[in-house]
């Protein structure tokens, strides 16, 4: 019988582990955390922010199955090594009255069979600090989320949230949105002279740059061309130089997260979603096997070991030459640099050899990071830069052009960037040169690019908001509340995105502030390294918190606070409408006559100087967000569109391409594991077939099982907005994201 028992978080990281533990080791999983701060209320003292926890529901069996396992046994707790993963670790120390010194918290970066046998002969303490940080993120955003939610309740429409982190992220947007929408463009214009296959552009008149801030009129343009056609250069400079392109570092959560939306088009959610796969362990000809180490990190150092990996590899397969030298992993304040980079378990597993063992976007997340570390390993790139700049006659104009050549190939021998064109001749200086046509081409200055998930992750990074692990879960919430929507890669505020941002600036200017939140990210730091005490985080942020949210409840319980803006729309009689907030959400109301008029809060709009902008926007503006799947027909990208009946899937390429279908869910059918659709009933209400055998059900499908009957569970939407996991045969409700 086994004496010891290893506690994990999921059933497959189980699954994984013992593999490499003898016969005196059991390992079972908790599924996530099994304790947390109850649903149905705040669950803090009104003083002193003390928190209450309780079992989660539809947790009390693995709970019971924990305590009746552990008796008599040394317990492992070997959850992840992250915040979360301490917290998890000490509730289920809590719960199973192991003693507060014991050395029972096993950590590992990999699940290969050294790392796990390792870290069982190194058992520590809990980290009390790296739990006390996570109890203080949990509280702060409990009280943000439960103190401002009701009140966009009370004033909006329920349903909506208000998140410390999120709502500075949805500020970023929106801010960006506006800068947009006030932009002015300018015309300009680009001249060139041809020199054989050679393109010079015009850089300087006069000693002054020439660029596309230089707005000339058309005249001032001809007179340009004119001269241009009417002299023979000389070249007045060639410069070489030698330029070396360092091979780019390992992947960190947030930069395997901006590749991943990038070259494979996925969503932040669905790349973490498969990281968690690869590392937690797959099930493969070859048994249960993990592909990659922690995937939630930010740090870009690597072990001996691995790097003496892949410079076998490197030697193996490319030469000596390419062997890149040791590089230390990246430092910095926001770097907290726990563990290793992402990188593969077993780097002798190339793409090749892995396709073997895996399939799908299990292969592709794991190419992506096998290319990236030998990549990261490999020596620098060298090219040939040439510059040549030409000159007139009488000194004037300037026209320069640049190009590489590669010399040496290094890391791009796997990973490939974009250069510059190679120049097609020599040039010597003093060389006479007459051009054979001299071009130009118009062209007007562009607003900034929207963001796009992978430059959101990056900004907030950039900026100290958030940690990499919550990125991910930041942009899901801020689509499922549908303050932003994905048209295209590009995610844009909705007017409702906009006014609830509107709001929060107006009402918690802290919550939305940029430098306040990331000095919070900073304070949390400090509680996890021992130098702050978490209650003191927590009171200091809600002592000025309180006094703002006391302020505006008085105001709500004496009707003096009603969200109106004006919006820049004619009513018929001449007056303009506002956007107001009733039962039901929002609408149009006039400020002269009183007509009412619907309006849809998801079109892309946003708030100007007070002022929403409607003018502009059609009343059937087309809402489309694209999906991660290619049109069956054509291969352009699928997106979801609003039509009469609800949503539905059609081709980007219409009307091109008129392919339609309804909206699958990814889960299959309970009764006969068939595809399920999302359909609209004609009252409005939502609810889902079964393509195959014709089930209808209220509640959408999931993919989880209960784990008291074992029937699959389902999706189901509570008052306010709060979804849970539902199982009809037994009536529990489970919480989410509890594996």
């Amino acid at each position: 019988m086994p004496d010891k028992l290893v506690i994990v978080e999921s059933p497959a990281k189980a699954k994984t582990i013992s593999r490499y533990l003898g016969k005196n080791y059991e390992v079972t999983a908790s599924k996530g955390h099994v304790r947390d701060l109850p649903e149905s209320n705040i669950g803090l003292h009104p003083e002193t922010l003390e928190p209450t926890y309780e079992i989660l529901k539809g947790k009390e069996k693995v709970v019971q199955e924990l305590s009746k396992k552990s008796k008599g046994k040394q317990v492992l707790l070997a959850s992840d090594l992250d915040r979360e993963g301490e917290a998890i670790a000490w509730h289920i120390s809590e719960l199973l009255g192991l003693p507060q010194n014991e050395k029972n918290r096993i950590v590992f970066n990999e699940i290969t069979e050294s790392a796990i046998k390792e870290a069982i002969l190194h058992p520590r303490e809990i980290d009390m600090s790296k739990v006390e940080a996570q109890v203080a993120r949990r509280v702060l955003d409990r009280i943000v989320g439960y103190k401002i939610s009701p009140i966009l309740w009370r004033t909006m429409k329920r349903g909506l949230s208000a998140g410390r982190v999120q709502s500075v992220a949805l500020k970023f947007m929106v801010e960006l949105e506006k800068k947009i929408v006030v932009f002015e463009p300018h015309r300009f214009f680009k001249i060139f002279a041809k020199v054989g296959e050679d393109r010079f552009s015009l850089s300087r008149i006069e000693g002054k740059k020439f660029t596309n801030k230089s707005v000339i009129t058309e005249e001032k343009r001809d007179e340009i061309i004119s001269e241009l056609s009417n002299t023979i250069f000389h070249v007045k400079n060639v410069k070489e130089r030698t330029s070396k392109r360092n091979a780019p570092m390992p992947f960190i959560t947030s930069t395997l997260q901006q590749s991943a939306i990038s070259e494979l088009g996925w969503s932040a959610s669905k790349t973490m979603k498969i990281a968690q796969q690869l590392y937690e362990g797959i099930e493969t000809d070859q048994g249960q096997i993990a592909f990659i180490t922690y995937m939630r990190t930010d740090s870009t150092r690597i072990s001996n070991q691995a790097r003496d990996k892949a410079v076998e590899i490197i030697e193996s397969k490319f030469g000596k030459e390419y062997v890149g030298p040791i590089r230390p992993g990246k430092k910095g304040k926001k770097i907290q640099d726990a563990h290793e980079a992402i990188r593969p378990t077993y780097p002798e597993n190339d793409p090749e050899k892995a396709r073997q063992l895996l399939s799908g976007d299990n292969l592709r997340l794991y190419a992506l990071i096998w290319n990236r570390f030998i990549a990261s390993q490999m020596a620098s790139a060298e090219y040939s830069v040439t510059e040549v700049e030409l000159e007139d006659e009488n000194d004037k104009y300037i026209l320069s052009l640049t190009g590489e050549r590669r010399l040496f190939d290094g890391y791009e021998k796997i990973v490939s960037r974009s250069s510059k064109s190679e120049i097609d001749r020599d040039y010597k200086i003093g060389e006479k040169i007459k051009p054979s046509m001299i071009e130009w081409e118009e062209d007007t200055t562009k607003p900034p690019s929207r963001f796009s998930e992978a430059s959101l992750v990056k900004e907030l990074e950039k900026k100290g908001i958030g940690r990499p692990s919550t990125y991910a879960t930041i942009i899901t919430t801020l689509l499922d509340r549908k303050y932003v929507l994905r048209q295209s890669r590009e995610l844009r505020p909705t007017l409702l995105g906009a006014i609830v941002n509107e709001f929060l600036n107006e009402y918690f200017p802290d919550v939305v502030d940029m430098n306040f939140t990331a000095n919070m990210e900073e304070e949390l730091d400090d509680v996890e390294n021992g130098a702050k005490k978490w209650r003191d985080v927590v009171m200091g942020f809600y002592s000025g918190f309180k006094t703002d949210l006391d302020e505006i409840d008085k105001r709500i319980k004496k009707g003096e606070l009603r969200i109106e803006f004006p919006t820049d729309k004619e009513c018929s009689c001449g007056g303009y409408f506002k956007v107001v907030f009733g039962r039901y959400g929002g609408y149009l109301k006039c400020e002269s006559c009183g007509k009412n008029e619907s309006v849809d809060m998801t079109s892309f709009t946003c708030v100007i100087d007070g002022k929403v902008m409607l003018k502009d926007v059609a009343a059937n503006q087309k809402i489309e967000i694209e999906i991660e799947e290619k049109c069956p027909e054509c291969g352009s990208p699928l997106v979801i569109r609003k039509g009469r009946y609800g949503e539905f899937i059609a081709c980007s390429a219409y009307p091109k391409c008129k392919y339609t279908r309804n909206v699958r869910i990814d889960a299959p059918c309970p009764k006969c594991g068939g595809v399920v659709e999302k359909l609209r009933s004609k009252k409005g209400k939502n609810y889902f077939k079964c393509s195959s055998c014709g089930e209808l059900f209220w509640n959408e499908p999931t993919n989880e099982k209960c784990e008291i009957c074992g029937s699959y569970l389902f999706l189901k939407v509570k008052r306010g907005g709060k979804k849970v996991l539902y199982c009809e045969k037994c009536k529990k409700e489970f919480e989410i994201g509890g594996d």
